[in-house]
């Protein structure tokens, strides 16, 4: 563990909220509750939880973490009756770690000393380590590699062998407690959208469709060009007499895949129900996005899933090239439930 570069011990906390029932108002209380105790609060609101920097405030208030943490779980449900779950530790994954391992109403909290953090991280499945995902952890046993322990015990170069460089080194980094990502104080969940206006109003619903897919391409290549990944998308359909209808989607699971991408914009243009409606503007906004090396799905066992991802590379790099419409991946999308376009 590098301990060397810090003056003090790390203290980072990943709290769950567990309302009866969500509203933003609500949130934002919480979250003024959190702030009361550290301003050092990176709010996520898609699953209710947030992450805050404890170091500094352990001082000012004179307590350690379990004090602390028992100060703002106790004001969360004097103020406002809301139970939470509560991890922390030296790290952001450890933070993650421990609260996901703890039910509502209690707080895990892992000391910043090699002992406690290897007592803590060497027994879990690798499953449980923030960038392993249930296929990954498939491949990672046909190995003998089954916990977070095996992850730490076994060579680099063997681990990018399986998993890839940056996934590779990633998963060691964390497996040995080393995740140096600071809480970023106050950073909402970026967007990114994408638009088509017809030239005229467009009854066509194989137009629509046509359109989407355009949309999620472009999406798609933007957001595997800027390194992150959507957790949901949102369609809105603007009509002829400017009225507007908008629906929301939660991806399975959070990705830049086009197909997936493509899949999940399919089920939310079906669920519209437009047949002949006249439609002006289509926009497609991917929402919560987070950095690609968060991604849980670091690879796949599925061969012709494999060859689309090497495809999408392939015509990112053309499109940098030659323009963003140079090329599209046509192929991968029936799979994903898009009907074929029709030639004139």
């Amino acid at each position: 563990m590098n301990t060397t570069s810090r003056t003090r011990p790390r203290a980072i906390l990943r709290i769950h909220f567990h309302p009866a029932e969500r509203t933003d108002e609500l949130y934002g209380q919480l979250l003024a509750v959190v702030d009361g105790i550290s301003s050092r609060v990176e709010p996520l609101p898609a699953d209710w939880s947030a992450y805050v920097d404890l170091t500094g405030a352990l001082t000012y208030w004179g307590r350690d973490a379990e004090g602390l943490i028992a100060v703002l779980r106790l004001r969360l449900l004097a103020l406002h009756g809301v139970q939470c779950s509560a991890g922390a530790g030296p790290t952001r994954s450890i933070a993650a770690m421990a609260a996901d391992a703890t039910p509502p109403g209690a707080a895990t909290v892992v000391r910043d000393d090699p002992y406690g953090i290897a007592a803590f991280l060497r027994t879990k499945p690798a499953s449980a380590l923030p960038g392993i995902g249930p296929r990954t952890a498939k491949t990672l046993a046909r190995y003998g590699i089954t916990s977070v322990g095996d992850i730490a015990d076994t060579q680099l170069p063997t681990l990018q062998r399986i998993l890839g460089t940056t996934a590779a080194r990633l998963a060691h980094d964390r497996a040995l407690g080393i995740d140096e990502r600071p809480v970023v104080p106050g950073a909402a969940p970026r967007t990114m959208s994408a638009s088509r206006r017809f030239d005229r109003d467009e009854l066509d619903p194989d137009q629509h469709h046509r359109a989407v897919l355009g949309l999620v391409q472009e999406l798609g290549g933007r957001l595997r060009t800027s390194g992150e990944i959507a957790q949901a998308l949102v369609l809105t359909v603007t009509y002829a007499d400017r009225s507007q209808t908008t629906r929301t989607r939660t991806l399975a699971e959070p990705t830049a895949h086009t197909p997936a991408l493509a899949e999940t914009a399919r089920q939310l243009l079906t669920a519209l129900g437009l047949q002949r409606a006249r439609v002006r503007t289509l926009t497609l906004r991917a929402e919560r996005l987070r950095p690609a090396e968060d991604a849980v799905h670091q690879l796949t066992l599925d061969q012709h899933d494999d060859k689309l991802r090497r495809l999408e590379t392939a015509l990112d790099k053309a499109a940098a090239l030659y323009g963003p419409r140079v090329a599209g991946a046509a192929s991968t999308f029936p799979r994903a439930g898009w009907r074929p376009a029709r030639r004139a």
